[in-house]
């Protein structure tokens, strides 16, 4: 993995939603992942690196459950907000043309869950073409067990694992501030 193009890179934050927030998850807390993937939306932000914010809906509901918004702090004007109805944030949503109208060629996942959308967000991306980063500490799963396979077994054989403060040593976007 070589220093990020800003121009190039995007940060996609997956089902950062209150309601997924609020789960008991391993190994860290929803409040641990939000906080961690804040902060990565902060230092892509000043890079002028693109963040996507990743939402879902359950498909024919007239109303969504409580908590279906994004977690309060999460996005910001000028970010790319995607509804998927789907377990992974590509099908149906548009996403892979708003990344490409923007030249992004590498996508840094983070978020909820794991194993489920994150892992099936990274699996379309690399369909898709993009190099995938995924943060591994900032995501959670329902167990310690799923999260650990997906980093361990199947993360790594779609892209690159690393901590943010890995990806700040290897001169991430912006260095990671």
């Amino acid at each position: 993995m070589t220093e990020f193009d800003p121009q190039r890179t995007a940060l996609v934050l997956v089902d950062l939603m209150e309601r997924v927030v609020a789960l008991p998850l391993a190994p860290r807390s929803g409040d641990e992942v939000a906080g961690k993937a804040a902060e990565l939306a902060r230092v892509f932000r000043a890079a002028g690196a693109p963040v996507v914010v990743v939402r879902v809906e359950r498909p024919g509901l007239a109303e969504q459950p409580p908590g279906s918004g994004l977690l309060e702090g999460i996005a910001e004007a000028g970010d790319i907000e995607i509804v998927k109805r789907t377990v992974g944030a590509f099908h149906g949503t548009g996403l892979d043309d708003r990344l490409r109208e923007r030249g992004v060629r590498t996508l840094v996942l983070a978020g909820i869950a794991t194993n489920l959308g994150v892992e099936s967000t990274g699996r379309a991306a690399v369909d898709h073409g993009y190099e995938v980063v995924f943060v591994e500490d900032a995501m959670g799963a329902l167990t310690a067990e799923e999260h650990r396979a997906s980093v361990t077994l199947d993360m790594p054989r779609l892209g690159t694992v690393v901590t943010a403060d890995a990806l700040r040593a290897r001169g991430g976007v912006g260095a990671l501030g």
